[in-house]
């Protein structure tokens, strides 16, 4: 894949990593030049010292055969700005971070797919992640997240079929009992003490879940 990724913060320095690390061709674009000639420094990737809103830096990155273009900027701005330009050039998949929420409508109407605001999605699922001492994710996948949980003692679902717990936007994929019984989770199953569920919520209700899980799942902290 020939892809170009604008901005080389956090997430524009780990996506290059990733990228460049699975084979990809890949060439970034940032205003600081310091940055781009550090991750020559690490990376076989082409480097661009420039604004990404100017089309001539994109002809010099090679828009016209990139496959995905990815904008990763602190500036919306500058990212929706990138991303019409993108649109323009015909690149196929165009992607953008969202940092502020009231941006993202404008975004969806130049057909870019977004990630909105990460530092906030992460700072949110760091939140929930610590609240809920019984869970731990093992997977994020394109659209969803998978992680465990377990089922303490005298939570309010013990004892109880799975068809009667409140479910919504998740799905329980396995359970893993005392003794390392694997169970195919079935609407007649009931839930027991220590049991390590597995489950898959999409990325949008991820927030919802937990909260729900906690509720059914977790003892009470007397």
């Amino acid at each position: 894949m020939y892809i170009i990724i604008v901005g080389l913060g956090g997430i524009g320095r780990n996506l290059t990593a990733i990228s460049a690390n699975q084979g990809n061709s890949v060439v970034v674009i940032d205003q600081d030049e310091a940055k781009c000639n550090d991750i020559l420094e690490h990376y076989d990737v082409l480097a661009i010292a420039g604004d990404s809103t100017d089309s001539s830096v994109l002809d010099d990155a090679g828009i016209d055969r990139a496959q995905s273009l990815v904008a990763t900027t602190s500036d919306d701005a500058v990212n929706l700005m990138t991303c019409w330009l993108a649109k323009r050039f015909k690149v196929p998949n165009v992607v953008s971070i969202v940092n502020q929420k009231e941006h993202s409508a404008l975004f969806k109407e130049v057909g870019v797919k977004i990630s909105e605001n990460p530092d906030e999605l992460v700072a949110t699922r760091l939140y929930y992640w610590a609240e809920s001492p019984n869970m731990q994710q093992l997977a994020s996948i394109p659209g969803g997240t998978i992680f465990e949980v377990v089922a303490e003692d005298d939570a309010p679902i013990i004892d109880h079929e799975i068809r009667e717990l409140e479910v919504k936007n998740f799905v329980f994929i396995a359970i893993r009992r005392a003794g390392g019984e694997l169970i195919i989770p079935s609407g007649d199953v009931k839930i027991r003490p220590g049991d390590i569920i597995t489950v898959f919520t999409k990325k949008e209700a991820e927030k919802e879940c937990i909260t729900i899980l906690n509720r059914q799942l977790k003892g009470s902290e007397d």
